[in-house]
């Protein structure tokens, strides 16, 4: 059956779908919540939560990356940020979330202008790796050809290459293009790359090489993508796409699994447990995370599209303050608007739907049921 409609008789568009528009359903079977493992790997790092932290100022610092990793989770530092523009940004940080909002765009494209110190890329990521915690940090395909090697003297476990979107085949004729494939190839070191919102984009990523696959665009809190650029891909079809793509790659390469990472509009606790059900094997979290006491915005959140130097396409956004780090990941939670305690109540939801871990889970019947609040 044809998922497409009909927009006018020179265009047909396929219907795609929202966390907003999905619902998990109870199975036969339930169980008790303390018996579900939310546990995941991928290389040869195994991690107790499936949150990795979404590299964003506003979100993550060393120390909160260091935080996230002893609670088992995985914190991604921006490598491109604050932290590695200026020796201390904490006055920064604090001026971002102080600014009048119709001056925040423009100063934080001010603040952002400073060139980026390899010194200082290297001493955060050794400051995380100190703590003894999974060292990972995040650079766009633009800078990566610049600073990688930066960044793996200075001991990453993880490197994440994120953008906007990002494809397996850019095409320029101005410079020469990262090559992702050669890139991942001679790389020692495991690489998550994004985002991809269609099966054949994340296929062709996943034929780099890449370890992990981020999925999203323009889907996030602090994105305005749809609006200054037209472009937009629900989350809970974006997911399931990718997904197949995981599956097909897995027959093709001879079994060669990539593990697919929702990155965008998982803003709450049901998210979270949408995402996985439509086959994601972890989340990245940036505005659930920026309403830690701990969060460097200080109860604001913001991207790197937030200041870009030409085409702002993200602004920063209140999101508050609801917690510490360990009430928003595990409780007790205060309030029942899905803020708090994620981990608990995806453990609830698959103790409810009777699953016993994230693989399985994936199986959970899915039903369209576009929420309506009252």
């Amino acid at each position: 059956m044809s998922n497409e409609i009909e927009i006018g008789r020179g265009k047909r568009g396929r219907r795609a779908f929202s966390f907003d528009d999905v619902a998990v359903v109870p199975s036969r079977r339930t169980r008790d919540p303390e018996e579900v493992s939310v546990g995941w790997q991928i290389d040869a790092y195994h991690f107790d939560l499936p949150v990795l932290a979404a590299p964003m100022d506003s979100v993550m610092s060393p120390a909160t990356a260091v935080a996230l990793g002893q609670a088992g989770g995985l914190g991604v530092l921006d490598l491109e940020g604050l932290w590695t523009r200026y020796e201390d940004p904490t006055p920064l940080l604090a001026g971002i979330a102080a600014l009048d909002p119709a001056r925040a765009t423009a100063r934080m494209q001010e603040v952002y202008a400073a060139p980026i110190q390899p010194d200082l890329v290297s001493a955060r990521l050794k400051e995380i790796r100190a703590a003894g915690v999974t060292v990972a940090g995040a650079l766009s395909p633009q800078r990566t050809q610049e600073l990688w090697r930066t960044v793996v003297d200075a001991g990453v476990d993880l490197f994440v290459i994120r953008g906007t979107t990002v494809s397996a085949e850019h095409v320029s004729g101005r410079a020469e293009p990262l090559n992702l494939k050669r890139f991942i190839y001679e790389l020692d070191v495991p690489v998550i790359v994004g985002g991809a919102s269609t099966y054949t984009a994340a296929l062709h990523l996943m034929r780099t090489g890449a370890a992990g696959v981020l999925v999203g665009f323009g889907g996030g809190a602090a994105h305005t993508t749809r609006v200054s650029l037209g472009i937009h891909a629900p989350m809970a079809t974006a997911v399931a796409d990718v997904a197949a793509a995981r599956r097909d790659y897995l027959d093709e390469s001879g079994g060669r699994y990539v593990h697919v990472i929702a990155d965008g509009g998982v803003g709450r606790s049901g998210d979270l447990v949408k995402a996985v059900a439509c086959g994601a094997d972890a989340v990245m979290l940036g505005a659930a995370l920026a309403r830690a006491t701990e969060a460097p915005g200080r109860g604001w959140h913001w991207g790197p599209e937030a200041h870009h130097p030409h085409l702002p396409r993200g602004e920063r956004v209140e999101v508050g303050t609801a917690g510490s780090l360990q009430e928003i990941l595990f409780g007790p939670g205060h309030t029942a608007d899905g803020t708090l305690n994620l981990i608990g109540a995806l453990r609830r939801a698959m103790a409810t739907t009777g699953y016993s871990d994230l693989k399985e889970f994936q199986r959970v019947e899915v039903v369209v049921s576009p929420y309506q609040p009252h």
